[in-house]
C-alpha cells in the first residue's frame, strides 16, 4: 500500500467524502464515491445463499442503469442483512436520497454497500440526515479518499488502498482502489468490499471482463478463515476522463496495459486483507505445482490454506509438514502422496511423501518472518496454482467471540 497518496494518483473526475453518521460509536462509518460524469460500471458479487439487502439492491440497479453508473455509498457498523422486509427499502433508502442530493438523477446510477454485524436493524434514518453534508463535502483531495478508505473498516486495524497507473494512447491512465476485510474472508466471487475508481474509456462489457480477470488471481486466491460473507462486492468504475483514447478490444495494448494495473491494484488489495487478518501475525504463501489440472491445483491449495491445524502450525512457526499433506490428501485431488515433495520457507521438509532432513531450529527462524511460503510439488501432471493465507492466532478467537459485544 502506497502510505501517502498524491493528487496524481486520483483518477480525474472522482469524488470522495466520509463522515460519522452514528452506527458506530464515534469513527467514521458513512462514506461515498461520486463520478462527476457518468461511467461504465462492472461489479461481481458474494456467491453466499444469504445474501445482504444492499447486493439485492446493488444487483439490481447495475441492470437497470445498464451498468452506467454514478457512484457507491456505503456503511459500515451494520451489514443490513437477514433484516427481513426493512433490508430492501433501507438500502434503496440510502440510494435514492444520495441520488437527490445529486441533483435529482435516478437511484439506479448508484450502488449501495453495508458491512458490519449481521441480523441488526439497520437505523437508515441516521444515514440519510447525514447525505446532504457529505454531499456538500465531496472533494478530488487525495485526503478525501483516505477518509473514505477508513470509513469502510470494521475490524480492520488500518485502511487499504492501492493504486496504479498506465499509458494508453500515450496518456496516463490512473486506478485506484481501497478495500475492507480481516475477517470472513474466503475466496468465492468476492471476498469483502472492495472499490475501483479509474479514469480509463472503455465500454461497461470490456470493464467487466479486466474486472473478472483481475479477481481471479487476487481476491479469489486469499482466504482468512474460509467464511464467505453474506455482503461480499467488488466494483469498478470508469468514467473516461483521462483523456486517452477507449480501449478497444481484448486484443489491444490499451486493453492489455489497463488489465496490468487493474491486477496490480487487486493483487496489492489482497495481500493487504491477507496482512491484516484478524489476529494474524504472518501471511503465508501456498504454491501447488504438478497437479492434474489448475483447478485441481486450486482446490488442493485452498484446503491447506484453509486448515486450522496448518494456520495453528504457522502460528506457532512449527514445521510440522505433516498437517499440510494430510490437508492435501482430503482436498478430493488425486495425487499420489509418495510422489510429493513439501518445502516451507525455501526449505526442503518432505520428499517423496516422507520427511526429508532438515534444520528444524532454522526452519523455524524462518517460520517467524513475516512472509513465509509453502510448495507443493504433487508431480501428478501440469497445474499450478497460488493462494495467500494467515497463521491463527488466539486474537482471532478473542476479536470473534466478542464481536457483538
Amino acid at each position: 500500500m502506497n502510505p501517502h497518496l498524491s493528487a496524481s494518483d486520483v483518477p480525474r473526475g472522482f469524488t470522495f467524502a466520509a463522515t460519522h453518521c452514528g452506527l458506530k460509536r464515534s469513527r467514521l462509518d458513512l462514506g461515498i464515491l461520486i463520478s462527476e460524469t457518468p461511467a461504465a460500471a462492472a461489479a461481481v458479487f458474494t456467491t453466499n445463499q444469504v445474501v445482504a439487502a444492499p447486493v439485492i439492491a446493488s444487483r439490481e440497479h447495475l441492470r437497470k442503469a445498464r451498468h452506467k453508473m454514478r457512484g457507491v455509498i456505503v456503511n459500515s457498523g451494520n451489514a443490513n442483512c437477514c433484516t427481513r422486509e426493512d433490508g430492501y427499502p433501507a438500502s434503496v433508502a440510502a440510494a435514492s436520497k444520495l441520488a437527490a442530493e445529486m441533483g435529482g438523477l435516478d437511484r439506479t446510477q448508484f450502488l449501495v454497500c453495508s458491512t458490519g454485524v449481521i441480523g441488526a436493524p439497520l437505523r437508515v434514518e441516521k444515514i440519510l440526515q447525514a447525505v446532504p453534508d457529505l454531499v456538500g463535502a465531496r472533494s478530488a483531495d487525495s485526503g478525501a479518499f483516505e477518509e473514505f478508505a477508513r470509513a469502510i473498516m470494521t475490524t480492520d486495524t488500518r485502511p487499504k488502498w492501492a493504486n496504479a497507473q498506465c499509458r494508453i494512447g500515450g496518456k496516463p491512465v490512473r486506478v485506484l482502489g481501497c478495500a475492507k476485510g480481516s475477517g470472513m474472508i474466503h475466496p468465492n466471487m468476492a471476498t469483502m468490499l472492495a472499490f475501483l475508481a479509474t479514469d480509463a474509456a472503455i465500454s461497461p462489457a470490456l470493464l467487466s471482463r479486466a474486472l473478472r480477470a483481475a479477481v481471479g488471481p487476487t481476491f479469489n486466491s486469499i482466504t482468512v478463515d474460509g467464511d464467505t460473507s453474506t455482503n461480499d462486492t467488488v466494483t469498478v468504475l470508469a468514467n473516461g476522463q483521462s483523456g486517452a483514447p477507449a480501449i478497444e478490444g481484448v486484443k489491444s495494448a490499451g486493453y492489455k496495459s489497463f488489465c496490468a494495473a487493474l491486477q496490480d491494484v487487486c493483487r496489492s488489495l489482497a495481500l493487504a486483507i491477507v496482512e491484516d487478518g484478524e489476529g494474524a501475525q504472518r501471511v503465508i504463501e501456498i504454491e501447488v505445482h504438478g497437479a492434474p489440472s489448475d483447478r485441481a491445483a486450486s482446490q488442493l491449495a485452498r484446503t491447506v490454506a484453509n486448515s486450522p491445524l496448518v494456520k495453528t502450525a504457522f502460528a506457532g512457526a512449527d514445521p510440522n509438514w505433516g498437517r499440510i499433506l494430510a490437508a492435501a490428501g482430503r482436498s478430493g485431488v488425486h495425487f499420489d502422496p509418495e510422489r510429493t515433495n513439501i518445502s516451507i520457507a525455501g526449505i526442503p521438509v518432505c520428499r517423496g511423501g516422507r520427511e526429508h532432513t532438515f534444520d528444524e531450529a532454522a526452519t523455524h527462524e524462518k517460520m517467524l518472518e513475516k512472509y513465509v511460503t509453502v510448495r507443493l510439488d504433487l508431480h501428478s501432471g501440469r497445474g499450478s496454482a497460488r493462494v495467500w493465507t494467515c497463521d491463527f492466532t488466539q486474537e482471532y478467537i478473542h476479536i470473534n467471540a466478542s464481536y457483538r459485544t
